[in-house]
């Protein structure tokens, strides 16, 4: 396949002269201030390309005897429908029906490991352009080796349906297939034109649908292995506690217990059956060494606008004045991922070998951690991904799958072990508490003349195993905290945003969308805050404050094209508001209308409008549902869910407490116009979760007078 010549960031680097060394002391100077901010927004919009194996499609695609073409997706299916996009996209290509496409989890035996992870909002779009090359080259290769068959030339041969026809002779994909061992060299055909495929951009029924009706065992809690036993590992409640020491006496001769297996940095025990493991867990006797006691107040001290170390994001024009601005502070909570399938793994090692069945979004750093934990070469560990119970972020990091083939090692036997429910809610990889300061001035005639955001955050990307650890260093900024951070505004002629970084005891990262949501509801309540001083429609107030570059007129269409579909009114008719916010995320634009009205001195969200500019949807089916899934999932945070630290623990434990967003709490309609602002698929899964906090509080600031700036929303 004719490879794309484009020389990578490393190959720079080497090529440079630089390496790591290079790059930091290169960072300490030159990527600073104007050059810095530019990598910044850059890493704000850029659409990330797809990050492993382009070049093989026998690497992709399997043909099985009864004429199913296998699709081993190295993205993994966690409830966004991208395995139906997949599908979709190289149905078209390979000439085949929909029903004869299967797409199952590449396990890493296969040699298809995605370089990255799934995440991010980049599946389809990563894909997009990769996979119906793919395709297309299998369809070609299915044609040559056809024509050999059948002993014509390849324009004899006729495409379809898995078919191939020439001269009154026909074979399907299957009997071509069948007895090769090499197949034909082929360069890379050019592609159909959008226009000529039958299932992209139609709204095509999810492939996944019945086995999940049915309950057909997809999930990583549902996998076996003959002769399977159980493990649990202790963890510490409190914040920051290290393990030092642990007296095992009583697990040891308790009923069912295999082994109880100790290591330098964790105590696990093996039994016949999982209650007969945690019961032995909960008889180990631990010593940590913990931290003194942190409670919430001074979490908050922590977490405010200029403690820690601060870095210019985003500046054009001057710095406002505090004396002459408006000045407001917003605040969002510790949030959870509460996936409803709790972290888990099934691990088997047997010789030099190990098998891992596992559900994360990590497959390739799965596969290294473990390696490396075992001693073994990463070609002897197979990951095999499963569907994900919930992801969210949450499973971006998985070094449980190493406490597992640890505990297999030492028992010679598969191992399955899962989190309780209590240790998946004190040992979440948390979204960081935010505080915001944002400032803003009008001029004589009600126009926006500045605008600034100052933010603080934990780490969301940083510390994590997908961001190179020279990154801070250089970029000064947590990739994952700034997203939404950016003022959208930039036709006022002074804006600038300012992020604070705070090292937090415990251990916080990647959660849907980011900063996004927590960022965008300080913006866009403040810029409503800021229409409503100046006395104006807070939708003009926007509009005539973003520019015209292309990305911000993407962004103008879909604030229009929300208030439009959603008859968007500042008047409060039948006792409900509207509400109105909008955000760019991953190169993305969202605008949101909330109907919301007040009940019993309780917020009620009656409808949503989305609008909502991906490029080309590839199933807008699929678009429109993940839209659904962001807005629900955002009034779930916005006015239901937080965590809070008190006397060292994180807290709540269990749901109930942790309180979540209930049927009887979601928009009976939540209405979605799609938009495309340019030809290719765009970041879906994140960006429509952006706006609907701040769209909520500007409709309650409309009902009540209270501009609530503090998440969970709560009445006084």
């Amino acid at each position: 396949m004719a490879e794309k010549k484009k020389i990578s960031r490393r190959k720079f680097l080497v090529r440079g002269g630089l390496g790591t060394a290079g790059v930091l002391a290169v960072g300490a100077y030159v990527f600073r201030n104007p050059i810095r901010r530019g990598i910044l927004e850059m890493a704000n919009t850029m659409e990330m390309a797809y990050m492993g194996e382009t070049k093989n499609p026998m690497v992709w695609f399997e043909i099985l005897k009864d004429n199913t073409v296998l699709l081993h997706s190295p993205k993994v299916e966690m409830g966004q429908g991208s395995f139906t996009s997949f599908a979709q996209m190289a149905a078209d290509e390979l000439e085949i029906p929909m029903a004869m496409l299967k797409v199952v989890h590449a396990a890493t035996s296969t040699g298809n490991i995605d370089g990255m992870s799934t995440g991010g909002s980049t599946s389809v779009p990563g894909l997009w352009q990769p996979l119906r090359e793919l395709a297309a080259t299998m369809r070609e290769m299915i044609r040559t080796e056809a024509a050999t068959k059948l002993g014509v030339t390849t324009d004899a041969i006729a495409m379809g349906g898995g078919v191939v026809s020439a001269n009154d002779k026909s074979m399907t994909y299957a009997e071509v297939a069948e007895g090769v061992t090499e197949w034909p060299d082929i360069e890379t055909p050019v592609l159909k034109p959008v226009s000529e495929y039958k299932f992209v951009g139609k709204p095509i029924p999810r492939i996944d649908l019945e086995d999940k009706v049915y309950g057909a065992p997809l999930f990583g809690m549902d996998a076996e292995m003959e002769d399977m036993v159980y493990g649990a590992v202790v963890r510490p409640e409190k914040i920051g506690a290290k393990f030092l020491n642990a007296d095992t006496q009583q697990a040891e001769s308790m009923p069912g217990v295999i082994k109880v297996v100790k290591e330098d940095d964790f105590v696990g025990v093996v039994a016949a059956t999982y209650q007969q493991a945690e019961n032995a867990k909960n008889a180990i006797i631990v010593t940590w060494e913990a931290p003194n006691n942190l409670q919430q107040e001074d979490l908050e001290k922590i977490m405010t606008v200029g403690n820690g170390k601060t870095t210019i994001i985003q500046k054009e024009g001057g710095a406002l004045d505090d004396d002459d601005s408006e000045i407001m502070e917003f605040r969002s909570p510790i949030g959870a991922h509460a996936q409803i399938e709790p972290n888990g793994v099934l691990a088997s090692v047997e010789g030099d070998m190990a098998t891992v069945k596992i559900s994360t979004q990590v497959v390739g750093i799965t596969r290294k951690e473990v390696a490396e934990r075992l001693g073994f070469e990463e070609e002897k560990v197979n990951v095999i991904p499963t569907y994900l119970g919930g992801g969210f972020g949450r499973r971006l990091h998985t070094p449980h799958a190493v406490q597992a083939a640890v505990l297999s090692k030492a028992v010679g036997k598969p191992v399955k072990y899962f989190f309780s429910r209590k240790e998946e809610f004190q040992h979440d990889m948390f979204r960081p508490p935010t505080h915001h300061v944002m400032k803003g001035k009008l001029n004589t005639s009600g126009s926006l003349e500045g605008l600034e955001h100052h933010f603080v955050s934990g780490d969301v990307g940083n510390n994590s195993a997908l961001v190179p650890s020279f990154a801070p260093t250089i970029l000064g900024a947590d990739v994952g905290a700034i997203r939404g951070g950016f003022i959208q505004y930039t036709g006022v002629p002074n804006y600038r945003s300012v992020y604070w970084h705070v090292q937090l005891p415990f251990a916080t990262s990647w959660w849907r969308s980011l900063g996004l949501l927590a960022n965008t509801f300080a913006i866009e309540s403040f810029i409503d805050h800021m229409a409503h001083k100046a006395d104006k429609n807070a939708a003009e107030f926007r509009l005539e404050n973003i520019a015209n570059d292309p990305l911000s007129v993407r962004l103008k269409a879909t604030i229009s094209a929300a208030v439009e579909k959603a008859n968007y009114t500042e008047t409060i008719v039948n006792g409900r508001a509207m509400g109105l916010a909008a955000s760019i995320d991953a190169a993305t634009p969202c605008a949101q209308v909330a109907e919301v009205s007040i009940e019993n001195n309780q917020i009620k969200v009656h409808k949503v409008t989305v609008a909502l500019d991906p490029g080309l949807a590839v199933n807008p089916d699929q678009v429109k549902a993940q839209c659904e899934g962001c807005v629900i999932m955002g009034i779930s945070a916005s006015l239901h869910e937080e965590m809070y630290v008190e006397n060292g623990e994180l807290r709540p434990i269990i749901y109930g407490p942790y309180d979540m967003a209930l049927m009887k709490h979601s928009p009976k309609e939540i209405d979605v116009v799609l938009l495309q602002g340019k030809d290719t698929p765009g970041a879906v899964g994140e960006p429509p979760l952006g706006p609907i906090g701040a769209a909520v509080a500007n409709a309650i600031f409309r009902l009540t007078g209270q501009r609530l700036t503090k998440l969970p929303l709560k009445l006084s």
